[in-house]
């Protein structure tokens, strides 16, 4: 079978650059396009030439390779311009997931992208995303929605700060945490945490020692006691804070009729009708209405 047929018809604009997002540990899990683009291209921007070497030897791709890493990223960017205003196609991946995520790439990308140059992003591997897919109902408490945070700050005090917000949201937090810090992130959360709001630990995705857990943040410090080994990559989501009760202004009797009128009169005659019962200000009575509908 030829599983690049697909890929044929793939537009490869001269001037262009492709950010192809590359294997978080697994190699198979490389896209038919992303290898394909690798192949076509004149040459591939790296973030560290002996890593991406390997992978690229791994599939036989063999290509000029220039450096660009979060030390560089802006001056080594008018490399790249040159030689996309040459018309040549140019890649560029990370160490590992999708560039720009958490990752070098978007300064990158924002340089070619000044000079009206074409940037192609392509779809593939990334640790947030595969950790959310894993992660069964842990986002229920925000319907689905959920909010990045990238790598925290490496000092505990601001670290600490982030946490605390992260746990009173109402949307679901992810962020990347590095082996030598994440015993200590874990231990933070757990002096912070509601007793029932939920925390994930997502290790090694992808890998051998792949390893999810979800476990309620009154017994984060018992499981932090029995891990035996910090080693590897960590993704770390907080459960949304869970929802209050809404408590609303009007009373028992009040509500009643609410109720029984609810489908005879609308909603700006049955505020004018509560503001006079009650003496509750018209625009509050229509605010505890829109209440009640949600």
């Amino acid at each position: 079978m030829d599983f690049f047929k697909f890929a044929y018809n793939q537009t490869l604009p001269a001037g262009a650059l492709f950010l192809v997002p590359t294997p978080i540990g697994n190699l198979a899990d490389i896209t038919i396009r992303a290898l394909y683009i690798l192949q076509q291209v004149d040459g591939i921007a790296c973030e560290d030439k002996r890593h991406s070497g390997t992978l690229l030897s791994a599939y036989g791709i063999s290509k000029p390779l220039y450096a660009i890493h979060d030390h560089n990223e802006i001056s080594a960017s008018a490399y790249i311009i040159d030689k996309l205003k040459q018309g040549e196609r140019w890649a560029y991946i990370s160490d590992a997931g999708t560039p720009g995520i958490s990752d070098p790439g978007a300064l990158l990308a924002n340089e070619v992208m000044k000079v009206n140059l074409s940037v192609i992003p392509l779809p593939g591997a990334s640790a947030i995303t595969t950790a959310i897919s894993g992660a069964g109902d842990f986002l229920r408490n925000s319907e689905g929605q959920f909010q990045f945070l990238g790598f925290l700050p490496s000092k505990a005090t601001q670290r600490e700060a982030i946490l605390k917000e992260a746990l009173k949201a109402s949307v679901c937090s992810f962020f990347y945490e590095a082996p030598h810090r994440v015993e200590a992130t874990l231990k933070a959360i757990a002096t912070l945490i509601g007793s029932q709001q939920r925390v994930m630990i997502a290790k090694e995705l992808s890998k051998i020692f792949e390893e999810i857990t979800i476990i309620q943040g009154e017994d984060l410090n018992k499981w932090i006691t029995q891990v035996k080994s910090w080693q590897g990559e960590f993704v770390i989501g907080l459960e949304a804070a869970p929802k209050k009760d809404k408590v609303s202004a009007l009373d028992e009797v009040t509500l009643q009729w609410v109720e029984a009128l609810g489908d005879e009169v609308g909603h700006k005659d049955l505020s004018d009708i509560i503001a006079r019962i009650t003496g509750m200000p018209k625009k509050d009575a229509y605010k505890e209405l829109l209440g009640l509908k949600k």
